[in-house]
């Protein structure tokens, strides 16, 4: 096995593409392309499905490309390392949230700071962020109420409640609190499954053995936002989450202490990646 050969397959499976890679890392296709047939025919293995003009990976292809991803890791922290003391921070720091409203203050600061970064910002729910981890798709995450283990380093940013919201004039007006059971006679948009306030807010009706059944199920908190803004039922989002919307009244839930507690997290054996180092110290410094 040669680096030029593993360089290749890599790079093809990041850009999606023999020609967009060759493009990419200033190569002929024709000399990608044989770099990558060499490592297949040595290990009699097949890492990519060639299908016209794209290519997918195949199973064998996905295992090697996470631990590319982690190889090439390695060889940018070397480089980094070498060249510290000598330049700024640069590079992209990927961030995958399950709300944006709990960093966009911190990512500014940190722009600020270190204007040579280049910041990448989606969402996702809990499940979601933690595959994207662990798979190097991303470098931090922001998911809702997480144990730390030893695969994980985390941060705890603080808790608020859980509420109840709705359309103006969807409830009676007067209303500040409402109960599990009041709740249960209602019309009920959730979250998709693998949200962390759905799953509490789930588990605290078992517990009170009240029957929550959503009549909507929708992927994502906007989407959600959307589909309780037009009046069709009772949406549920941490109090930090439910922002500034006029067409939107929230809800304390009166007999349950439901609340979300936002914590940032990123994988264990990545601590000593600069661009994650930085960003972690920068939190730490101004907590």
């Amino acid at each position: 096995m040669r680096y030029s050969q593993l360089k290749a397959f890599h790079s093809v499976a990041q850009y999606g593409g023999f020609s967009r890679a060759a493009e990419a890392i200033f190569q002929t296709q024709p000399a990608l392309s044989e770099q990558v047939r060499r490592l297949e025919q040595e290990y009699d293995v097949l890492l990519f499905h060639r299908e016209r003009k794209r290519v997918r990976l195949t199973e064998e292809g996905k295992n090697l490309f996470l631990l590319t991803k982690r190889f090439f890791e390695a060889e940018q922290q070397i480089e980094e390392y070498m060249s510290e003391t000598r330049s700024a921070v640069d590079g992209t720091l990927r961030i995958i949230v399950d709300s944006a409203h709990h960093v966009t203050d911190t990512l500014s600061r940190f722009r600020a700071r270190h204007p040579d970064v280049f910041v990448s910002l989606r969402t996702g729910n809990t499940d979601d962020i933690l595959n994207e981890l662990r798979a190097y798709n991303a470098e931090i995450g922001v998911v809702g109420s997480m144990d730390p283990g030893s695969e994980f380093e985390t941060v705890d940013l603080g808790s608020t409640p859980i509420i109840a919201f709705a359309a103006k004039g969807y409830l009676a007006s007067e209303l500040e609190q409402i109960s599990l059971h009041e709740l249960a006679g209602m019309q009920l948009v959730f979250r998709e499954k693998g949200s962390k306030t759905r799953q509490k807010l789930e588990e605290e009706a078992a517990r009170q053995k009240v029957s929550l059944k959503p009549a909507f199920e929708v992927e994502g908190r906007e989407a959600m936002r959307e589909v309780v803004a037009s009046g069709s039922g009772v949406g549920f989002v941490s109090e930090a989450e439910f922002g500034n919307d006029s067409r939107l009244v929230k809800v304390r839930i009166k007999d349950a202490d439901l609340r979300m507690t936002e914590t940032l997290v990123f994988m264990s054996p990545r601590r000593d990646v600069r661009i994650i180092r930085t960003f972690m110290g920068f939190v730490s410094a101004t907590a």
